[in-house]
């Protein structure tokens, strides 16, 4: 069982920047792929970001403007968020994949607006 806790949502204005952070249970390297998605009022869950061992991935509304790591050390995967629009207004949710099964976090709130 993996077990993650999400941080870092909040209110920002259009233009701001957030850091989400993602902590885990577990060892990291048995994760095949961390990701971020996120959930809007109204709208089906997605992908926002995915780190594996490969590289990562960005969904193209937020190309330019996530960017997504990850600390071993910590056991900790990030969303950094800049140049926020209002329509990243979201929960966004962090994700595992260990050994074929999906693992979620709770979701953390991020709300963009003047």
């Amino acid at each position: 069982q993996v077990q993650l806790v999400e941080s870092g949502g909040g209110l920002v204005q259009p233009g701001g920047s957030l850091r989400l952070s993602c902590a885990a249970s577990g060892s990291m390297s048995s994760f095949t792929t961390m990701a971020w998605y996120r959930q809007a009022p109204g709208k089906e869950r997605e992908m926002v970001a995915t780190i594996t061992s490969g590289g990562t991935n960005y969904g193209d509304s937020v190309k330019g403007r996530f960017t997504i790591s990850r600390d071993y050390g910590k056991n900790t995967v990030y969303l950094q968020m800049n140049s926020l629009k209002p329509e990243d207004t979201a929960v966004y949710y962090c994700n595992v994949v260990r050994w074929g099964q999906d693992y979620w976090g709770q979701g953390t709130q991020v709300t963009v607006t003047s």
